[in-house]
């Protein structure tokens, strides 16, 4: 049922239609397109506006028209109401534009929140591995302190006792005159030779004072040196000079490295050969440390939280810390192989260790 704005829709329609009809097409048309804005602010649709169009050329059609003359009229009509739904397909253009763009932003609203889940989760995880490697830190630290602790009670402790007793010696055999003391003096001196060879390892495996003075080659050679004497491993050594071009705290990467990759052989692997090889890359340094002993689970070392030594977890932190790349193989019959290279541009994020 139409109410009374249609109705007077409908006469408007009517009437420029009449007008349309009987010549004045540029005055119709234009008619036609305000009567197109009018029926969308009604909310007619197309349906209802060719029924409007339908009923007003009816009621315009002479009584008795002929065929052609119907035909005539209705092709005079077409272009009239044609521009009358122009605005109406035009807000159903808008309309679906907005429609897609609203299924756009849908889309990447939903895409934007699994962005951030995933950001959220990789967070949730880095913050994971991170408490569990401080705890490694203070683990490994008691550790090493522990071990150090034991060994100045256990070795410089003693032979600084030791020492005191032969002075007491030497002390007593001086008030007698006639008594050699060459063979006790020969015995305190080699003591107190130990006691600093011993103080000099333990401040070599803490902090090498020849890598800052002298360079990471050379405080690589006298640590190997001294590891084959330990062990008994042979280690062959090839590097290139121009890695003491790197800065400080890479070159001490390089440095503790290699000396924990080498103090893990030592304790585990039960290797006889080892070779470690430092070379340059088109961008950097890379750094390869490889072992002829027992292979072992790569990836089940790295996710233990058994393990209270730093091993392998604490070498890719130093890595990653410069901007390098860590990586670690390991196969039955083929031995351990790390990896790392370290790009010669300035670190993403310096440190010293």
């Amino acid at each position: 049922m139409l109410n009374s704005k249609t109705i007077t829709f409908s006469r408007r329609y009517l009437k420029a239609l009449r007008i349309c009809l009987k010549g004045n097409s540029r005055q119709g048309v234009g008619a036609a397109d305000g009567l197109g804005c009018d029926a969308i602010g009604l909310g007619l649709e197309t349906i209802d506006l060719a029924r409007i169009h339908e009923h007003a050329l009816t009621t315009l059609t002479p009584v008795n028209c002929s065929v052609t003359k119907l035909e005539e009229l209705r092709d005079q009509s077409t272009p009239f109401f044609l521009k009358a739904l122009a605005p109406s397909d035009e807000g159903s253009g808008r309309l679906k534009r907005e429609v897609a763009k609203r299924h756009s932003a849908e889309a990447a609203l939903i895409a934007s929140e699994k962005h951030h889940r995933l950001l959220l989760k990789q967070s949730h995880d880095m913050e994971q591995r991170l408490r569990h490697l401080s705890h490694q830190v203070l683990s490994a630290q008691e550790e090493e302190r522990k071990l150090i602790s034991r060994e100045l009670h256990d070795q410089i402790a003693q032979m600084l006792v030791g020492i005191n007793a032969h002075l007491a010696t030497l002390k007593n055999a001086a008030a007698l005159s006639g008594i050699s003391l060459n063979r006790t003096i020969r015995n305190t001196q080699r003591m107190v030779e130990k006691s600093v060879d011993l103080v000099h390892r333990f401040a070599r495996e803490l902090r090498p004072s020849i890598l800052d003075d002298l360079g990471l080659i050379p405080a690589l050679q006298s640590y190997l040196k001294s590891f084959s004497a330990r062990t008994g491993v042979l280690v062959h050594f090839t590097v290139f000079a121009a890695v003491e071009q790197l800065n400080g705290d890479k070159r001490t990467v390089l440095y503790r490295v290699a000396q924990e990759a080498l103090t893990n052989v030592g304790q585990h692997a039960k290797a006889t050969h080892i070779t470690l090889t430092i070379a340059k890359v088109s961008d950097g340094v890379e750094m390869h440390i490889h072992d002829n002993g027992l292979s072992f689970d790569v990836d089940r070392t790295l996710l233990s939280r058994k393990n209270k030594r730093l091993g392998l977890i604490g070498m890719r932190e130093r890595v990653e810390m410069v901007g390098g790349r860590f990586s670690v193989t390991s196969a039955p019959g083929k031995g351990t192989t790390i990896g790392i290279q370290i790009p010669f541009q300035a670190d993403k994020k310096p440190s010293r260790r």
